[in-house]
């Protein structure tokens, strides 16, 4: 059947894949990776003829995620990232190529492929991370947050290496090719700005009008590729003009749908791409060279992990952020391989330099999800022995506080518990450690000390051992955990209530004695229960017995409550 019957062997191997990694508790994606492995023409068996026609809609899975990434990009959570995005990004690109440059002269590798691989590895991976954040159910957080952002801007990053590195060996002709994708890189945006705010929003709109589902979603991906195709033709990068054109979309009013109907279409087409990265690893040549492999893997995961948490720490990120930075993205980039393409078509790599790369990378990926899901076992260890950050006192009563309640977190949800209790006339104060954050409770002229409150000194500034009550905002789990561990050291039978993400970590501060979690999705849901009973007249007392049950038994759904 050809190509079709390439995509049917690569769909029934990733489902099996996905369901053994599903059934093992880990990330979906080493299960299609792996089954890219187990149906690549290295391994022998059922395999793919066709792989670069497989090779070529894995692209079209990169543009489609990137385009579903700017469809939730907003400005607005950026700018709280923008520093560190704009300007340490390029920093850690060029202390990464350094790096890399340092490793190939250690191995004695020629000037040029050491600078080919100082740029090979100073990309990380936005597909990889975005899955694994998704699956760790830490979007949202301030840490994905900081690494999108530093994704995003690497991303850009890939545009100028692949004019430049090629003319490396032809110095002055590079200059002058240079100019001209400048020049062509302003024409484009240019000429994104129109059609983004004269020409996509009227078609969207006009098409909206007809009331068609299948017609919008047709014109959601045509906008996505058709851009991202234009930029290609354009000598610009065909993910990026996704990427693009996502960002275009999610400014009109059509983008949260366009992001829904997308969705769909971006997984299984990024099912392709993750399958198609096992499909490149030859069990051969790693069986040849395993040793400086697996020794360029370490050196590079532990080099561009202590790179970003040392950057993320210089521009004043603390607590878990360095630590989530470095183990999160200290593998390997996708857009290595399409350099690493580049390298070997104009001869400035050999084959053999191209698959060591390719190997090693293909390693990284299938270490992330292990790498990055020891933060918070990691986090919680490191933070021990940890020596205490300094803490400053604002707005706190110089007679001190008893009987009163310690909020952890001044973010929206504590700020709203702070004003109903100050209304109520009932004491407390707030523990934040973002100063941003404190200088605006600070205006409010609440009780705060600013510091982590998971640091036992931040506590017994709060007077912890003689409150009430200690409410936890937070909905990172990692940092939550870390407070109830410190609370209780200094009180034990304090009163703990605490915010979670999810049931896997509403069970986890249970387990470790929390007296009352709240998880919003869970109570959203019995809120629109009770307005459809009250609505529909059922008697309270049967409404009351059914919120009851179904809070004590959460795991069960609700349709089997009696």
């Amino acid at each position: 059947m050809g190509l079709a019957g390439d995509i049917i062997i690569l769909v029934m191997s990733a489902l099996v894949g996905g369901m053994i990694a599903q059934a093992l508790k880990q990330p979906l994606i080493l299960g299609y990776i792996l089954a890219g492995v187990v149906v690549g023409p290295y391994t022998g068996g059922i395999t793919v003829a066709d792989v670069p026609n497989i090779e070529k809609l894995a692209e079209i899975g990169i543009a489609l995620l990137l385009f579903a990434l700017g469809l939730e990009f907003s400005f607005r959570e950026l700018k709280t990232v923008r520093t560190i995005a704009l300007f340490g990004t390029p920093v850690q690109i060029i202390l990464t190529m350094l790096y890399g440059f340092g490793i190939g002269w250690m191995f004695g590798w020629s000037w040029t492929s050491s600078v080919w691989f100082g740029a090979l590895i100073s990309l990380s991976s936005t597909m990889i991370m975005l899955k694994t954040l998704e699956n760790q159910g830490l979007m949202g957080t301030l840490s994905s947050r900081v690494m999108i952002g530093v994704l995003i801007i690497q991303d850009l990053a890939i545009v100028p290496m692949l004019i430049i590195l090629p003319q490396l060996n032809n110095i002055q002709t590079g200059f002058s090719i240079l100019l001209i994708a400048a020049v062509k890189a302003a024409i484009f945006l240019l000429a994104m700005i129109f059609i983004g705010t004269k020409i996509i929003p009227r078609l969207m709109r006009y098409i909206a009008n007809w009331n068609s589902r299948e017609l919008f979603l047709i014109a959601t991906t045509a906008i996505g590729l058709g851009i991202g195709y234009g930029t290609y033709i354009f000598g610009l990068s065909f993910a990026f003009g996704a990427f693009v054109a996502g960002i275009l979309l999610s400014e009109s009013d059509y983008g949260y749908q366009a992001l829904s109907d997308i969705i769909p279409l971006r997984d299984v087409f990024s099912l392709l791409f993750f399958t198609s990265i096992g499909m490149l690893l030859d069990i051969q040549f790693f069986l040849a060279h395993w040793k400086i492999i697996l020794l360029l893997v370490a050196l590079v995961m532990l080099g561009k992990a202590l790179i970003f948490a040392v950057l993320s720490r210089s521009f004043g990120y603390r607590n878990v952020i360095p630590l989530a930075m470095g183990l999160g993205l200290s593998q390997v980039g996708e857009f290595s391989f399409i350099l690493g393409r580049v390298g070997v078509s104009t001869k400035s790599i050999s084959t053999e330099f191209y698959n060591l790369v390719l190997t090693m990378t293909i390693i990284t990926m299938l270490l992330t999800p292990f790498i990055s899901g020891l933060t918070t076992p990691f986090y919680s260890f490191v933070r021990r022995w940890m020596k205490p950050l300094n803490h400053e006192p604002m707005h706190f009563p110089q007679s001190g506080l008893s009987d009163h309640i310690v909020i952890a977190g001044g973010g929206r949800v504590g700020m709203y518990v702070a004003n109903v209790l100050h209304y109520v006339g009932i004491p407390f104060v707030i523990l934040e450690h973002n100063s941003r954050r404190g200088q605006e409770v600070k205006t409010c002229s609440f009780p705060i000390i600013f510091g982590d409150a998971g640091k036992e000194i931040i506590l017994q500034a709060a007077n912890l051992s003689k409150a009430k009550l200690l409410l936890i905002t937070t909905p990172v789990a990692v940092i939550s955990l870390g407070i109830v561990a410190q609370a209780q050291k200094i009180n034990p039978d304090i009163l703990i209530i605490a915010r979670a993400e999810g049931v896997e970590q509403m069970k986890a501060l249970y387990k470790k004695g929390v007296t009352y979690v709240v998880q919003p999705e869970f109570e959203a849901s019995l809120e629109i229960v009770n307005q459809t009973f009250i609505n529909l007249g059922i008697p309270a007392e049967q409404l009351k017995t059914l919120t009851e049950e179904a809070r004590r038994e959460l795991n069960r759904p609700l349709c089997i409550l009696k």
